[in-house]
């Protein structure tokens, strides 16, 4: 009975935050006020007052997990709809997203050496810009810490969100398909959900990127670790 009380009060409590802070940037429209960061830090702060352990948050937040499958699969619909403009401009496509992955690891690399973080480290921000799963995977393979990879990869999502519009808007980037893979190489599904903010052909876009970082950025982390380490 215990455990059922928790899981409905943390699920209905996470779900309740998301909605507040939803409210707020749906009115005001500022990229910091973007609901799954501000929630995030709503919610840390209510575990840390009442001193809730995460394993203990988790057995509600754990359902909100299940739910990420099906919220994935939706994307395919933006997908199919904008079927005849990927086909038409694969090699674009695949060329960006090839851009992407190559930018995103290879600052990710240039500012650890830069700042002389230790290899460790440098190896779990590589995969920066890759969606959570895969980047755990990448990290796992190339002897990076598969716990700070993850954090790596919030900032870079949330950092994507936030600064990605605003140079847009200073780049004058008007390119529906510029915009969409830019946002889904630089901050994976974070941005995709950003991106279907601006428009459908934005969020194709961001869903191919994403998906196709995921794929390529498998194959050149642990090539790029081979050749210069």
């Amino acid at each position: 009975m215990r455990i059922m009380l928790l899981t409905v009060l943390f699920f209905i409590m996470t779900i309740t935050t998301y909605m507040v802070m939803n409210f707020f940037y749906v009115k005001y429209r500022r990229s910091f006020l973007i609901p799954i960061l501000t929630s995030t830090v709503v919610m840390i702060v209510i575990l840390l007052l009442f001193k809730v352990p995460y394993t203990t948050y988790m057995i509600g937040g754990k359902w909100l997990d299940v739910l990420l499958g099906p919220a994935i699969v939706a994307l395919a619909i933006p997908l199919f709809k904008q079927q005849d403009l990927l086909k038409k401009n694969v090699l674009p496509i695949i060329g960006g997203v090839l851009m992407g992955v190559l930018a995103g690891m290879g600052s990710g690399m240039f500012f650890a050496e830069l700042f002389g973080f230790s290899q460790a480290i440098l190896l779990s921000l590589l995969p920066k810009s890759i969606t959570t799963p895969i980047a755990i995977q990448i990290t796992a393979a190339v002897g990076g810490i598969s716990s700070l990879a993850t954090v790596f990869v919030m900032i870079a999502g949330f950092t994507g969100v936030i600064f990605g519009p605003l140079l847009f808007k200073w780049t004058r980037m008007d390119m529906a398909m510029g915009r969409g893979i830019g946002l889904g190489a630089a901050a994976h599904a974070l941005g995709t959900s950003k991106a279907i903010e601006l428009g459908e052909q934005e969020a194709s876009m961001s869903s191919v990127s994403m998906t196709l970082c995921a794929i390529i950025g498998s194959i050149v982390g642990p090539v790029m670790v081979w050749i210069f380490y």
